[in-house]
């Protein structure tokens, strides 16, 4: 019983580290998908209204909700040591 137990606790010591690291994989691979998701709406506000487009006024108009914001500020924080820029400006 005890070689069970400590068989398990080998192989959960093995797997947790990995499991984090899978987090963090998918959540850069969520906010790659926002990026493109307000790339899209920032096409479909051009298409539709004259000026500049902005993340602000996305987000005043309804077209992209807060939590899409971050995860667009998320996305180039951890892509600047990449040397993305982002395409939309904030303001």
């Amino acid at each position: 019983m005890l070689l069970v137990l400590i068989i398990i606790s080998v192989l959960i010591m093995l797997f947790v580290p990995n499991l984090s690291n899978q987090k963090q994989t998918v959540k850069e691979t969520g906010n790659a998908a926002v990026v493109k998701v307000v790339a899209t709406q920032a096409e479909l506000y051009k298409m539709t209204h004259s000026g500049k487009v902005s993340l602000t006024i996305l987000l005043k108009n309804g077209n992209i909700t807060q939590e899409q914001v971050d995860a667009y500020h998320a996305y180039y924080e951890t892509a600047k040591n990449k040397g993305e820029t982002p395409e939309i400006p904030t303001d």
